[in-house]
């Protein structure tokens, strides 16, 4: 694990308010349960035992790689009501992101929360170019933290929901953290897979 990181993503700050979450970098990912409800399981001596919803939220996870080029997992863990892992974006210097079509929306196994309208009527007057570029710059990119997270959690509700599972949902929000060198690497990823050992410490916790 040392050796992983390899320093290749320096970035200055821990939270840059005009930072591209697209761009190459590591990030440190917690996604809570709606009310931080214990849909994923339980642990008991140290040892996280999944449920059915714990179980599919964990291959959802692991197949992040498969529907999101250029992407792969750190340390990652379900809790009881949280998921943590870390999410390493390596595009190639020359990579560009191709523009999604109504095809690929429809039928990526993992889609974004939020869809874009494909067809809208013809308006009777012209669009706002200005309202139109304030909502390209706002909205989230293909292959990009938030789409990535999104299309994650839509994944797990879909299949639950499919499976008959009884599943409360998530927090509309999720917590991210740029890592910045290797040596904050290192922690996360210690601090993620001994995360079940350390539970009764955890600020999720809830007995």
């Amino acid at each position: 694990m040392s050796d992983y990181y390899q320093n290749k993503y320096r970035i200055p700050s821990a939270r840059l308010p005009h930072w591209d979450y697209g761009s190459n970098g590591a990030y440190f990912i917690t996604i809570c349960t709606k009310d931080r409800e214990y849909d994923f399981g339980v642990i008991e001596n140290e040892t996280m035992h999944l449920s059915n919803i714990g179980i599919l939220a964990e291959l959802c996870w692991h197949q992040i790689p498969q529907h999101t080029p250029n992407v792969e997992l750190g340390a990652y863990v379900v809790m009881p009501n949280h998921v943590h892992g870390i999410i390493i974006i390596d595009k190639p210097d020359d990579y560009v992101a191709s523009k999604k079509t109504d095809e690929d929306v429809e039928t990526r196994p993992i889609n974004v929360e939020t869809r874009y309208i494909s067809s809208l009527p013809t308006p009777t007057a012209p669009l706002n170019p200005h309202k139109n570029q304030k909502m390209a710059a706002i909205s989230p990119k293909p292959y990009s933290i938030p789409t990535i997270i999104g299309s994650y959690k839509a994944s797990v509700t879909r299949h639950a929901n499919r499976l008959g599972l009884n599943f409360g949902g998530w927090q509309p929000r999720f917590h991210d953290h740029i890592i910045r060198n290797e040596k904050s690497y290192a922690q996360i990823h210690e601090y993620i897979i001994n995360n079940s050992a350390n539970w009764e410490k955890d600020k999720f916790y809830n007995p």
